[in-house]
């Protein structure tokens, strides 16, 4: 059974501007914030994941966003491990150990990098690829806007120890601030992808590593299509576009849509609130 990691949004609020979606006067209403984040950890246990939490701690009021503050792999040669993140914004910083202590704590090795002045945000930017036209996945690895190329490089030299490869893909719009929000894998061999989020050489590359390839445009992707979850069978998403709903039926997956839009006020929704750990 797949286990997914979440938060509760007990703190969660919009306190800066952190990416273009932050704009504005914006306030969370926290009781329907609550009331989403319970409806989707629902959707997950329906789509046959177990639902696992992590304890939301006062101050921290993006820390509902789990899949940022570590990077969870396995590797034959080491196991399950996690890399900690470097988190751009101080505030995001201070999520990053309670993060790690949770994995820690239930037997996942840490692989801790010196990144010196350089940054990386975990599954925002780093996304397991089922590549048919590899003989095992691939991490694809934004970066641009919060994860560093420095960062990126850094985060593959340690991978490649393990045999794992990191494929860097540089991002170029800043709507599409992190590589979930516009890179979203469906099954081995299809993902759906924003073309004008990508410069020039990243674009080739996903067009070369990913047979199946579907567009979406940029007025859809706002609407945080890409940030949805293929899971057994199911996509998750906010939203169901036209284009998205074409991918899903020649891919096979059932869309599920569920209520994000408290989250989508700061930037994020399916993906970025939750932490796949096997």
């Amino acid at each position: 059974m797949k286990r997914a990691l979440f938060c509760p949004p007990t703190y969660f609020e919009i306190r800066d501007v952190k990416n273009p979606y932050m704009t504005g006067a914006q306030t969370i209403n926290r009781d329907l914030a609550r009331q989403e984040w319970e409806a989707l950890t629902q959707v997950f246990r329906d789509a046959g994941c177990q639902v696992e939490t992590i304890e939301p701690v006062p101050d921290l009021e993006d820390m509902v966003f789990a899949a940022n503050q570590v990077f969870v792999g396995d590797s034959p040669k080491y196991g399950k491990f996690i890399v900690p993140s470097r988190m751009r914004y101080p505030s995001r910083a201070r999520e990053v150990p309670y993060y790690v202590e949770w994995f820690r704590s239930r037997g996942y090795k840490v692989i801790n990098l010196d990144f010196g002045d350089d940054f990386l945000e975990g599954h925002g930017d780093l996304l397991w690829i089922a590549n048919s036209r590899a003989e095992a996945s691939s991490v694809f690895a934004g970066y641009g806007f919060r994860s560093s190329r420095g960062g990126v490089e850094m985060f593959a030299d340690a991978m490649r120890k393990m045999e794992i490869s990191v494929i860097p893909l540089e991002l170029i719009n800043p709507s599409f601030y992190h590589l979930d929000t516009c890179l979203t894998p469906l099954r081995a061999g299809a993902a759906m992808v924003v073309p004008e989020a990508f410069s020039a050489d990243a674009l080739a590359t996903v067009k070369k590593m990913i047979p199946r390839l579907y567009e979406v445009d940029p007025d859809d992707a706002s609407k945080f299509v890409c940030n949805g979850v293929a899971v057994n069978g199911k996509f998750i998403t906010p939203h169901l576009t036209q284009c998205v709903a074409r991918a899903l039926e020649n891919e096979g997956l059932e869309p599920v849509l569920v209520n994000t839009s408290e989250f989508e006020k700061s930037g994020g929704s399916v993906f970025c609130l939750k932490a796949f750990i096997d």
